[in-house]
């Protein structure tokens, strides 16, 4: 291996390494349990900064402002923070700079310092998903300054659509598996992918893009170039399981695996499946090492499978709601149609075609639509947790903890938004909701 091989890998080493020690907690005050800042992180809108502390358990604090020169402190009660953290938090157009320190030898003590004066605002936040305990703190604009701001109006930040594709499986001279009565795969599977697509669209934030429109055939290389060239978020490639026992039944959701299949059935499906085209085209890379290009098509698909993993568990959840599950986990195995790197891919088997009554189902528009529906409350929660930076559903104004009485009208008039946004942005499937529960505050 040459020389600027062996530098590359190592560097790649180095930053896996590097972020593996990061996560290590420091044990310097074991003695005495004290409140841990995990994490810090930053970010500006119209009027105000916001910093959000990641804390492994809940904390006292409170904060003041200091004049000539303008400064923040920030007191956190018997608590301490990794060294070189705060070093992260860059400075900006309302922060010079930031120090740190310890007070009483057990409490923590964060100092900004200013540019100018400003509104400080701070509250916690208790865990929620996979969301631990936060403090957050909002540095406001004084009131002069925000008043210039609104009075130059500001050009709204262009926010994009999460993008998801659809893949209605087989198609055209491919009919794929066949029931009893004569059902063809790939009727239903197109059925349900238009389904889905309208379900998806009528959301505020998503778009859904079909891999075929109507009862042609597409290799499967080809429908991985609609997913790249539609820059998709997700792609789900639906279909319709078979086998010669007519009792076999439920649906099963799949991931890609690089190291083999998670189970024989996944194994002999994954080869049907392929089977429909005999080429499949390599990705192409443009490093012309081919060990490199091994690692990093390796890397690529690794982070894809994790995140496929996520979304086929959400999407399972919902699916056991309208039909049995045949496999209770998401299992793995070497579809061709998953392997999109760096997009989170996952193949639905809805039912057993051979079935006979898991065929009539299938037949059945009311059913298609009751799984489309599934899917789309699991990619709704997936989004919600794991939106991409620079979405409409990424950004939120602030988290609202629901009070007693409480109703999404009223809510959606304080804070100047709509109902439909509100539903959106939060994957709510109903007008109910449970006081405590955190709401994620869509932009306008």
């Amino acid at each position: 291996m040459g020389k600027g091989r062996r530098k590359f890998l190592q560097q790649l080493i180095g930053v896996s390494g590097a972020a593996g020690l990061s996560a290590v907690p420091s044990l310097s005050h074991a003695s005495t349990p004290k409140a841990q800042v995990k994490d810090i992180r930053l970010s500006k809108s119209d009027g105000y900064v916001r910093l959000v502390f990641d804390m492994d358990r809940s904390v006292q604090h409170s904060i003041f402002s200091l004049h000539q020169p303008e400064r923040i402190v920030l007191d956190l009660k018997n608590a301490s923070m990794p060294h070189g953290m705060i070093d992260m938090i860059q400075a900006n157009s309302l922060i010079r700079g930031i120090r740190s320190g310890i007070q009483n030898g057990h409490d923590l003590r964060v100092v900004f310092d200013l540019h100018e004066q400003v509104s400080p605002r701070s509250f916690i936040l208790t865990p929620s998903g996979e969301a631990g305990h936060r403090l957050v703190l909002d540095l406001h604009d004084s009131e002069k300054k925000s008043e210039k701001i609104v009075s130059k109006k500001a050009p709204k930040k262009e926010l994009r659509d999460v993008v998801i594709v659809i893949d209605a499986g087989h198609g055209g001279r491919d009919p794929g598996a066949t029931g009893r009565k004569g059902t063809k795969e790939k009727t239903v599977t197109l059925q349900m992918a238009r389904k889905l697509e309208k379900l998806i669209n009528n959301q505020r934030g998503m778009k859904a893009v079909l891999t075929r429109k109507d009862d042609r055939y597409m290799k499967l290389r080809h429908r991985i170039e609609k997913a790249r060239k539609s820059n998709a978020d997700m792609m789900i490639s639906i279909h319709a399981d078979s086998f010669p026992d007519p009792r076999a039944r439920g649906s099963s959701i799949f991931a890609l695996s690089v190291n083999g299949a998670s189970s024989e059935m996944a194994q002999q499906l994954a080869e049907n499946e392929n089977a429909s085209d005999v080429m499949f085209g390599d990705v192409s890379l443009t490093n012309d090492d081919p060990m490199v290009n091994k690692v990093l098509l390796d890397l690529s698909f690794t982070g894809g499978i994790e995140s496929s993993l996520d979304i086929g568990d959400e999407v399972l959840k919902q699916i056991g709601t309208v039909n049995k599950v045949h496999k209770k986990t998401v299992q793995q195995a070497g579809f061709a149609v998953l392997k999109t790197p760096n997009i989170p891919s996952v193949l639905l088997e809805t039912a057993f075609i051979s079935n006979p009554r898991e065929e009539k189902n299938l037949r059945s528009s009311a059913h298609q639509l009751k799984v489309a529906k599934a899917i789309s409350r699991g990619v709704n929660s997936y989004f919600l947790r794991k939106a991409p930076p620079g979405t409409w559903l990424s950004e939120a104004i602030t988290d609202y903890k629901v009070k007693p009485g409480d109703n999404l009208a009223v809510i959606a008039n304080r804070f100047n938004t709509s109902v439909d946004n509100l539903r959106a942005r939060n994957a709510l499937q109903s007008n109910n909701l449970n006081a405590g529960q955190v709401l994620k505050i869509p932009v306008s």
